[in-house]
């Protein structure tokens, strides 16, 4: 699926201790997996200084921001928004209807961390579940995007990346890239 409209990713809520690598995760999987930002709640600044760091390294283009009042941000998006939980629609019902409305306009993906209020399911469009039963909210990312993009963000390119893994059956190979617009390095 091929869309002009901006897909961004809002980290709602983010406990400092506890949450640290999980909210890091839900930026590396938006950046991944095709969403062109992530929002995170202002105390999340070591999970936006990580996301950086891999863009910087592993090309982009993607966006990090650090925000205070992410409820706002859910009730004034200018946009389809979807709320990802366990308390959803299936996936596999509603996901054409999402797809279409992408097409229409950005789109903005709410991922909980921390009890997420009621007012968040009723301001969303669409309330999704991966599947009705608990699981990680990156692993539910995850699964959503690539239902929402139909694989097609596998083969994404990446640009200004210093360097970039080599896929083989076995091993690890990480290489320097022909030809990068850093100088840090």
């Amino acid at each position: 699926m091929q869309t002009e409209h901006e897909i961004v990713v809002l980290r709602y809520g983010h406990r400092p201790g506890r949450d640290d690598r999980m909210t890091t995760h839900v930026g590396l999987t938006a950046r991944a997996l095709g969403a062109d930002r992530v929002i995170l709640p202002d105390n999340a600044g070591q999970a936006k200084a990580t996301v950086e760091d891999i863009t910087d390294r592993f090309g982009g283009p993607f966006d990090v921001e650090l925000r205070e009042g992410i409820g706002s941000i859910v009730r004034g998006f200018d946009g389809t928004v979807v709320h990802l939980t366990m308390y959803g629609e299936p996936i596999q019902t509603v996901e054409s209807g999402i797809r279409s409305d992408c097409q229409e306009g950005p789109l903005l993906i709410v991922v909980g961390g921390e009890k997420v209020p009621f007012e968040v399911y009723e301001a969303a469009d669409w309330n999704v579940a991966v599947t009705n039963q608990p699981h990680s909210e990156v692993a539910g990312l995850a699964v959503f995007l690539d239902r929402l993009f139909e694989g097609d963000e596998l083969d994404r390119e990446w640009v200004d990346a210093d360097r970039r893994v080599i896929p083989q059956s076995t091993g690890k190979k990480v290489v320097p890239t022909e030809s990068t617009n850093h100088t840090d390095q």
